[in-house]
């Protein structure tokens, strides 16, 4: 399967971030990509130094802005990964940092709302988002089983080890990762030691431009960072090999090797 991701800045205006949105989907059909992940609230840029709350600009997840993805979905036959801000009924100080996953018809078969939020580095995520309580699943597509985890959660290994024991072969990382000391190199080694503990693909996609770093990868089940991105809005796109993760596997049995009767508390 071919994977695309869409490094993309984004802005408060959703229509211009929309229409970027939908250019990026059409280029990476032209790559003949079968999926493009674009990255984490990309929506529309609600953070605290812009003033807007996440609940100002939020919609349902059958609002105006996935609902035109998920038409370019469709139109372009293409799988579309996007990180939104989705609305909480009653709740209007917080929303959902939600990542859709549309199919190649444009239909929506999941929704994963952040279960960890970046309540770190003098940020406080919580003020303004809800964190998900929704049990971790993967997603089933032609291609293989696929997991989905946000941003901060590439520092949680307990959750990518979730997907991976429901024999996920790809995990796909929306991600807003915030730049700063050591933040860069944090985010590669994360996304790179995900891979090797699980012996899979990992598609992390990040913002760019203002407070956040770029860098967006794919990386291979051995840790090899197979396509990358720096500073500046762009699309990579790389074939991820059903084989190679199972002779990476083969040689390095590290999820079957596991010993959970001695990971029990005593």
């Amino acid at each position: 399967m071919k994977v695309s991701i869409a490094q993309l800045a984004s802005s408060l205006d959703k229509e211009q971030n929309l229409q970027k949105a939908i250019a990026y989907v059409k280029k990476a059909k032209t790559a003949g990509a079968d999926f493009v992940i674009l990255p984490e609230m990309y929506s529309a840029a609600a953070t605290p130094k812009t003033g807007v709350r996440p609940s100002e600009v939020a919609e349902p997840l059958d609002g105006p802005f996935v609902s035109a993805l998920a038409q370019a979905a469709q139109e372009n036959g293409i799988y579309v990964v996007c990180g939104v801000y989705e609305t909480i009924p009653d709740d209007t100080e917080r929303a959902y940092n939600t990542t859709v996953f549309l199919n190649r018809s444009g239909e929506l078969i999941h929704a994963y709302r952040k279960t960890h939020l970046y309540d770190a580095f003098s940020y406080i995520e919580s003020d303004y988002i809800k964190a998900g309580e929704e049990p971790y699943r993967v997603v089933e597509t032609e291609f293989g089983k696929i997991g989905l985890i946000v941003c901060y959660e590439v520092r949680f290994p307990e959750v990518t080890r979730q997907f991976s024991l429901q024999g996920a072969d790809y995990l796909f990382v929306p991600a807003g990762w915030v730049a700063g000391p050591m933040k860069e190199d944090h985010w590669e080694t994360l996304v790179r030691a995900r891979a090797i503990e699980n012996t899979m693909y990992v598609c992390a996609a990040d913002l760019v431009g203002g407070i956040f770093s770029g860098r967006s990868m794919i990386v291979d089940p051995m840790g090899i960072v197979v396509a990358s991105a720096g500073e500046e809005e762009s699309l990579i796109t790389a074939e991820l090999d059903a084989e190679r993760i199972k002779r990476v596997r083969g040689k390095l049995p590290s999820v079957a090797n596991r010993r959970p009767d001695m990971y029990r508390q005593r």
